[in-house]
């Protein structure tokens, strides 16, 4: 951009901007378009707004009297449309004004809707791969109009000039494009047929490619969508779309649902992924506007919970950003995104009610999609909750078939809480739901909401160490030294130590602490730290009363049992770190460096006690 002179603009007189083309260009390259390739798209796109302006001229033309012809042989590329064209003083307003778009004039402003771009800034993409932009155009709105020839170059110059009827001897334009040798890669004839393909293979227009080889055009779009054509059977169109959506997105889905939303001209599909995919992994959405490719990785069509789909849909009223690659975020598209949710909702309860095959293999792969929806969705939850897996006491199952085994189900908070008592709990019959996934503890005590006859309840220590046997007395008098030694050993821990019987015998000892009591004592030990005095007094009495862990040694194991005979204090010391730090492991929680520390140590000093036993 550069200031105009000012002799020619005394002080205080209006200016105007004057624009460097080449820097405008060099903006849309590498801000507005992602790719060379959309200039292809913006020129089918122009070719189908003036098709369509001319379509309102003659609305009784045969549906085919009007199409597109594209042209590319290497030395230059061409697009040819039967559309409404353009007069001289069109040329000039709308050409040479960067910015201006002929679908604003009086009358077609009216019926913008119709019309795929809207910006007026798209002819500009073709000095991406070009210098000088050729049009020959002739108007269909004046008999007898003249052809106009314009010649625009990416150093900001243009040329008009009237030609003949003759020159042009139907109304519509053409436009030509001479490649720069750097634009190889977007203007071979196999490129160009195949970006045809890519943004027009849906166009409601006729649209064919020649590359001047001689022989007959090969059409870019010679079916209408999938979803517009006749079939004989359900069954046929069911395949038929399947198949469509397998040569979109290369996979073959587990089921296809039909998407039409008539309030804003939607129709299309979504197929349903056959495996599942991360959580929260968005994927891209093929989306056409009147036809044109829009966007393959259009994620706002639909909600973010629904990740086990992927869609092809082309729509009439929805609006398209500048760059027309991505939509608009405004109420129309709000609510086509509602009403699509709609439809998944649909097709979730239509398989849960119908098709139990197709639900259970929907919901093996994909049950996070359907967890995160339950939350939200009441509907959803009635349907499908006692159907959802968890991980439980009893393996993988349903809600439904634990609940019946189990009239109290426990939930645990965190997957470490599950992982400490799960083999205990299963052996003492109680049923517990691993609660430390995503969604499935807040689903989990909603169960009597479907089932009120089921009880639910947060997993507490307090209720897995009351359904371990205490052992005798006499047991317990002769393991207090031990345990006396084992608690002072393990004091840096706050860690209590008890003696217990319970199944398997297998487990020498049960580390019950929970991430919350761990968090508790850090945050109450740092504090204490950095405080002193009367502070530090309340704070380090506080402290006490923060949740200990809780060292349970199981008396039915032979290695326990021999551990709380031992004699030499050290010695016991040792075998209590130990034991400590092997139910630390299989809690599978990440470790303190005071713990590893511990284990390292426990297990070289057993090893330096055992070699020395053996000398």
């Amino acid at each position: 951009m550069t200031l105009p002179d000012t002799a020619a603009n005394p002080p205080g007189a209006d200016r105007t901007f004057q624009v460097d083309l080449r820097g405008l260009v060099d903006l849309l390259s590498h801000h507005l378009y992602s790719s060379p390739r959309v200039y292809l798209r913006e020129l089918l796109q122009n070719a189908v707004d003036a098709l369509t302006a001319r379509r309102g001229l003659e609305p009784d033309a045969p549906a085919d009297a009007f199409g597109i012809r594209l042209y590319a042989d290497g030395s230059a590329v061409r697009v040819k449309d039967d559309g409404v064209g353009l007069t001289e003083a069109d040329v000039h307003t709308f050409l040479a004004t960067i910015g201006r778009s002929s679908k604003r004039a009086e009358r077609i402003a009216e019926q913008r809707g119709d019309f795929i771009g809207q910006f007026g800034i798209g002819l500009l993409s073709c000095f991406l791969v070009a210098d000088e932009i050729h049009v020959l155009s002739r108007s269909a709105r004046t008999p007898g109009a003249p052809a106009v020839e314009w010649r625009g170059r990416g150093d900001g110059s243009y040329t008009v000039r009237t030609l003949p009827a003759s020159a042009r001897p139907r109304p519509g334009t053409t436009v030509t494009l001479t490649p720069r040798a750097d634009a190889g890669e977007w203007t071979r004839p196999a490129q160009v047929h195949a970006l045809a393909r890519h943004f027009g293979s849906l166009l409601r227009h006729p649209v064919t490619f020649d590359d001047g080889a001689g022989g007959p055009g090969a059409s870019v779009n010679p079916e209408p969508a999938p979803w517009a054509r006749t079939y004989p059977t359900p069954g046929t169109r069911s395949r038929a779309l399947a198949a469509y959506g397998e040569e979109v997105f290369g996979f073959t889905p587990l089921d296809v649902i039909e998407l039409d939303l008539p309030a804003v001209g939607l129709k299309g599909i979504a197929c349903v992924l056959p495996e599942a995919v991360p959580a929260g992994r968005r994927h891209g959405h093929r989306v056409h506007v009147k036809g044109m490719l829009l966007s393959e990785k259009a994620e706002e069509i639909l909600p973010e919970w629904a990740f086990f789909v992927r869609c092809v849909v082309d729509a009439e009223s929805l609006r398209p950003t500048a760059s027309r690659e991505s939509l608009y975020e405004d109420d129309t598209l709000a609510a086509v995104r509602d009403a699509l949710t709609e439809r998944l909702r649909a097709w979730i309860a239509r398989a849960a009610a119908s098709d139990p095959d197709l639900l259970a293999r929907f919901l093996q792969a994909h049950h996070l999609a359907v967890k995160s929806l339950a939350v939200h969705d009441d509907e959803i939850l009635r349907m499908l909750l006692p159907w959802l897996p968890f991980e439980t006491t009893d393996g993988h199952t349903t809600l439904d078939e634990f609940a019946r085994t189990h009239r109290t189900v426990l939930v645990t908070s965190s997957v470490e809480e599950f992982r400490q008592v799960a083999a205990i709990a299963s052996a003492a019959g109680l049923g517990v739901v691993n609660g430390g996934y995503t969604f499935d503890r807040e689903l989990v005590h909603r169960l009597p909401e479907i089932r009120p006859e089921a009880s639910v309840a947060d997993l507490d220590p307090a209720t897995l160490t009351a359904h371990l046997d205490p052992v005798d007395r006499e047991t317990e008098l002769a393991a207090a030294a031990y345990l006396g030694l084992a608690r002072d050993a393990l004091a840096v821990f706050d860690c209590d130590v008890a003696l217990r019987t319970f199944h398997p015998a297998s487990a020498p000892a049960l580390l019950v602490d929970s991430r919350e009591a761990r968090h508790e004592r850090t945050r109450s030990q740092l504090a204490r730290e950095q405080e002193g005095g009367l502070w530090g007094d309340i704070l380090g009495a506080l402290r006490q009363e923060a949740p200990r862990a809780q060292l349970i040694l199981n008396q039915l194991n032979p290695l326990v049992r021999t551990a709380v005979a031992i004699d030499e204090p050290e010695l016991a010391r040792t075998s209590a770190e130990a034991l400590y730090g092997q139910a630390a492991l299989l809690s599978r929680r990440p470790l303190r460096p005071a713990e590893s520390s511990l284990i390292n140590r426990s297990f070289l000093d057993l090893l330096a006690h055992a070699l020395r036993k053996d000398s």
